[in-house]
């Protein structure tokens, strides 16, 4: 028996009445744009929370689930907390939904066809182009009634496009902030590369005020790479620790097209992240990775699908996490080889680093395989600390704590090293570390 469906008007603050108004602060924007919110707002209202007899929301806690309560905040905080600074291109800062900070892209850059702007005022200078990305390839791994929810509220939101040739050496940022209690914001950021264009996007979702302000958070990605480009995406999130947090990201690459996404999760109260990677082209490569400190009770939920549509092509993911206290993390992942997918090459792996005897993490890894030649494979692994180098640290006078922070920084090198940007190595590494001061 499936569970009822959420409506909109039994959320407080995310009332129909309040769709409306929403809307009409919109009407500015093309007509496709809203109609397209008010079906995701239908949708929504339409589709039933997950249930236990839902595989995609296995060992999941649904009741943490608690929509009730939420609003959308429509003032900026006063204070604005920021990220690690590294060298940049542009950045976008949003606080609260509202854009508070840019910087332009470079005027070199922009002469070449470089757009890097806040989603809103992309849809009405390139409202076409939004259009021909948007959503391409729906969700389909548990949460679209939450992507329906962001489709239907979200205004905060990123649009990079890069033409073809083009590579941009420094990296584009996106900030999201979220300040006050029981305040929900819906962040979508949508990335094209052009035929052999090169640019990396990073995002970070942060929580400022209290760390124990209640907080929603439902984001969406699409990314996509064209014939021969190279996209590198980072998407590293530090939410409250009452936040409860979706984000759904849809990566495609085509013909010899190369697509790196990374996502660090650190914050929240729940959180879920699904990411569905698509190979369209012969030659096409993702790399799919996932680094996780996960303490105290918070339970994070990774769901991801490898689809291989052609020929000759690779992917490889490797999720990593490290769980203290009776923290709790799930992974299940698919990799599905269309029939047409001959010379496949995938590989999939989870491994769990486990610092305390009630943690707890499940690993559901799986393969689909319609083509007879094919290289695929898929492993998951849990383990706590090595005992003799916990021992060698100890002994030379390093407290418990710093111990602990640099076993896992050791556990996670494996997974930083694949970026090629030294300083965005730093800053996330930095970031880790941060989890072991409190």
């Amino acid at each position: 028996m499936s569970a009822p469906a959420l409506s909109a008007d039994a959320v407080s603050g995310l009332s129909s009445a309040r769709f409306a108004t929403h809307l009409s602060q919109r009407a500015y924007l093309p007509a496709w744009w809203l109609e397209a919110k008010k079906d995701a707002f239908n949708q929504f209202n339409a589709l039933p929370l997950p249930t236990r007899n839902d595989e995609t929301w296995r060992f999941s806690n649904l009741k943490g689930l608690d929509l009730s309560g939420f609003s959308l905040p429509e003032d900026p905080a006063s204070q604005i907390p920021n990220h690690t600074r590294f060298p940049q291109t542009a950045e976008l800062v949003f606080s609260n939904r509202q854009l508070v900070a840019r910087s332009t892209v470079p005027a070199e850059l922009a002469a070449k066809g470089v757009i890097f702007s806040p989603l809103d005022e992309a849809l009405q200078q390139h409202g076409d182009l939004v259009r021909a990305y948007f959503q391409k390839h729906p969700a389909k791994l548990g949460s679209e009634k939450f992507v329906a929810l962001n489709t239907a509220f979200t205004a905060a939101g990123a649009f990079l496009y890069v033409p073809a040739d083009v590579e941009v050496a420094l990296p584009f940022v996106v900030q999201h902030t979220l300040t006050g209690d029981n305040v929900a914001a819906f962040p979508h950021t949508i990335v094209v590369l052009g035929p052999r264009a090169k640019a990396t996007l990073v995002e970070f979702f942060i929580s400022g005020g209290a760390s124990t302000e209640r907080q929603l958070a439902a984001g969406v990605n699409d990314l996509h790479a064209a014939e021969g480009a190279q996209l590198t995406y980072v998407g590293a999130q530090h939410w409250s620790a009452n936040t409860l947090a979706f984000q759904v990201n849809s990566i495609v690459a085509e013909r010899d097209a190369r697509v790196l996404s990374l996502n660090l999760h650190l914050g929240g109260r729940q959180c879920r992240h699904e990411s569905n990677s698509r190979l369209l082209g012969p030659g096409a490569h993702s790399e799919m990775l996932a680094l996780t400190v996960a303490t105290g009770a918070q339970e994070f939920d990774q769901r991801t699908l490898q689809t291989h549509v052609a020929p000759h092509t690779t992917s490889n993911l490797l999720y990593k996490n490290a769980l203290l206290d009776t923290a709790k993390t799930i992974f299940s992942g698919l990799i599905i080889v269309e029939p047409d997918a001959q010379k496949t090459d995938a590989y999939q792996k989870n491994r769990n680093l486990m610092l305390s005897d009630t943690a707890e993490a499940h690993s559901l890894p799986g393969l689909e395989i319609q083509a007879n030649d094919v290289k695929c494979s898929h492993g998951s692994t849990s383990a706590r600390i090595d005992a003799e180098q916990e021992f060698y640290l100890r002994a030379r006078g390093i407290n418990p704590v710093e111990t602990r922070r640099l076993l896992v920084a050791a556990f996670f090198e494996e997974v930083l090293e694949k970026l090629d940007n030294e300083d965005l190595h730093v800053a996330l590494t930095a970031l880790i570390a941060s989890q072991f001061k409190k």
